[in-house]
Parts: C-alpha cells; sequence; structure tokens
C-alpha cells in the first residue's frame, strides 16, 4: 500500500511499515495542494499540524485509512470518515507518560515562582539576586495539597500516580468514568506495582475541594472551565491546562487571576495556537509552553511503532 506520512512519523516506525512492504512517501505536502494529490495514496498519516475533512476525503476515493500520531482527533472528521468506510487510527497509550511528565514539572514550577524568576533572572541576575531570591521565597510544597483531575482517563491517571508520589491526594471528576484504577510502579529494579481505585466525583465538587485542577480532556466541546467554574474554586487554586486549548476560558482565567480567586497557572495549549490574544503570554507568572506535551524522544517512537503496527495489521 502507498502511505503519506505527512507530518513526520519515528524512524522506527517507518522502518515497520517498509519492512512489511509498504510504500512510504514522507514528503510533507501544503494543505493546499492535498486536495489534488491525496488520491494518490491509500492511507495518510498526520499528527495536529494537517486537517483531513469532508473536502478532502471526497477528493480522495481511494483513501482507505487515516492515521493520527498521537491522542487527540480534532483535526479529523471522524464521523464523515465512517460514512466512507475510512477507518481512522490514533495512539492514545503512547504519549500518556509525556504529557503526565509536563503538567507535573508545571506545577512543580508554578508552585516556586519559577515562571517569574527564571524571565527576571536572565535580566536582574545579577543586579537584583537579593531581591529576587526574597520574592522567590515564598513558594509552597505539594506534599499534602489536593490535585484535582478533570479527566480521569489514561494521561489523567498517568498524571495522578506521579502526584501521588509527591504526596498528594487525588480527586477525579470524568463525565464518562465511575471510578478508574490508578497503577503505580517504581523502576523495575525495585519490583514494586500497586493499584489504587478512585471514584470520581461531580464536577462542582471538585472545584470546591481542589488546591490544583489538571485538565486531561478531548477538545472540541467548549469550555470546561469558564467564569461560574473559577467562581467555585478555592481562593487561590492552581491550574495546569496541558489537554486542549479551548478547554478554559481564557478571558475567564486572566479574571480570575486579577481577583485572586486563581494564584498559579500554567498551559501547554491555547485558545488559538499561535496564540492571538498576548495577554496570556506576559502574565510573568504563568508556566508556559509551545504545546509540547507529547513532544519527547520516547513518546514519539513509541506513537511511531504503535501506529505502523495498527496500520500493518489493518492492511493484512
Amino acid at each position: 500500500m502507498k502511505i503519506l506520512i505527512n507530518d513526520g512519523l519515528h524512524a522506527a516506525g517507518i522502518a515497520l511499515l517498509e519492512k512489511a512492504g509498504h510504500q512510504v512517501d514522507t514528503n510533507t505536502i501544503a494543505q493546499d495542494d492535498l486536495l489534488n494529490k491525496l488520491n494518490e495514496y491509500d492511507a495518510i498519516l498526520v499528527r495536529s499540524a494537517t486537517t483531513v475533512r469532508k473536502d478532502l476525503m471526497d477528493a480522495a476515493p481511494n483513501l482507505k485509512l487515516i492515521g493520527r500520531g498521537g491522542v487527540g482527533l480534532d483535526n479529523i472528521d471522524v464521523e464523515y470518515a465512517k460514512s466512507k468506510n475510512i477507518s481512522v487510527f490514533n495512539t492514545p497509550a503512547a504519549s500518556s507518560r509525556s504529557v503526565a511528565e509536563l503538567a507535573m514539572a508545571h506545577l512543580f514550577g508554578i508552585v516556586r515562582s519559577l515562571p517569574t524568576v527564571n524571565k527576571a533572572m536572565s535580566l536582574d541576575g545579577v543586579s537584583d539576586f537579593k531581591a529576587l531570591k526574597k520574592s522567590a521565597s515564598k513558594g509552597i510544597e505539594l506534599q499534602g495539597k489536593t490535585l484535582g483531575l478533570i479527566g480521569f482517563g489514561r494521561i489523567g491517571r498517568e498524571t495522578a500516580s506521579i502526584a501521588i508520589g509527591c504526596g498528594m491526594k487525588i480527586i477525579a471528576f470524568d463525565p464518562y468514568l465511575t471510578e478508574g484504577d490508578i497503577e503505580l510502579q517504581l523502576h523495575p529494579v525495585h519490583d514494586f506495582k500497586h493499584k489504587i481505585n478512585v471514584k470520581t466525583i461531580a464536577k462542582d465538587e471538585l472545584l470546591a475541594s481542589a488546591d490544583f485542577i489538571s485538565l486531561h480532556i478531548p477538545g472540541g466541546q467548549g469550555y470546561v472551565l469558564d467564569t461560574a467554574d473559577f467562581a467555585k474554586m478555592k481562593d487561590g487554586a492552581g491550574i495546569v491546562n496541558c489537554a486542549r486549548g479551548g478547554t478554559i476560558s481564557e478571558d475567564a482565567l486572566l479574571q480570575a487571576m486579577d481577583s485572586g480567586k486563581v494564584k498559579y497557572v500554567a498551559t501547554d495549549v491555547f485558545e488559538k495556537e499561535p496564540p492571538v490574544d498576548e495577554r496570556i503570554l506576559r502574565v510573568n507568572s504563568i508556566g508556559l509552553s509551545p504545546h509540547i506535551g507529547a513532544s519527547t524522544s520516547e513518546a514519539q517512537e513509541r506513537v511511531g511503532v504503535e501506529l505502523a503496527e495498527k496500520i500493518i495489521e489493518f492492511f493484512k
């Protein structure tokens, strides 16, 4: 089969596809040019850069499969693909650990004022060293705090496993789950595995109880946190979003920060990417990263291998 890899794929995945006898094209085709060229291929593999909508599928009657390297499918018209008998695969398990570690990295950073002092040190680290030290000396520990997870799927549970290791209490809300198991596993040399079962609770209960809230939900369903939701939180709450842009109202978030309702914020995703509202980029205390949750070497290799194995099985 002829397969277009339009947004890149780890070499391990490409090698598996070629070994299985597939013809692989890794030359990226611009979005506007895909309408005229996609029909040459049996499958297209994308990440987040390329969108596969109705017009593209209609222009490619030979297309049998769309592969998404990663979790989110918001750049693919999945229901229309099904109506055209085009299969859609993603790799939901491959990047869970990477996203969870970034969420926790942001959480560690914001409670110790690292976003603010990192920026300030590069400008005034020599002249104002003592003042910067004093300004950043009111951090807090995560141990003993309550982490509320909105979304308790693979990434949410992986985040929980790290947070438990830091001594945090876990509560979770998920509209589709009543409970979930958190798997604790140390390095194999320690030979330790343990499961903790967590019953999910109502969203409002989570908002009122959590010291910190971390989002792990798909996008495309409107705001999960808006003005009314922020009003239900503890004063001085913290929020981390390594899920999807558009799940939090950035206007409402900035207002909640101004009022003191929300004190700690970090985000890897934005309502529009690149961000069109620069206000959120200018708040020194917000931890920022450019949508890199799944961007680790290990995750990219797992994504490539998992996607390749699914495609090979599909075309057997």
